[in-house]
């Protein structure tokens, strides 16, 4: 899968990889609709810091949720 193009299905993608690795129960804080294209490119870089990352420490792990929550659209 190419994830270099902004698509709402890598975004999709994007958002299930990192839900997945930062252990997230509520899913809803990562719904795709929530999000918008224009910060995909944040998404992305997250999403490659942690894939390199692999096991992130508890504070680590708040970091990333805290910085999703950030990008999140103004709902």
């Amino acid at each position: 899968m190419n994830l270099e193009n902004p698509t709402q299905e890598n975004l999709k993608f994007i958002l299930d990889e990192l839900a997945e690795n930062l252990n997230v129960v509520n899913r809803e804080i990562l719904d795709p609709k929530d999000y918008d294209l224009e910060k995909y490119g944040e998404l992305k870089l997250m999403y490659d810091m942690i894939k390199q990352k692999g096991q992130l420490s508890a504070p680590e792990t708040q970091a990333f949720i805290d910085e999703l929550r950030s990008v999140r659209k103004d709902t």
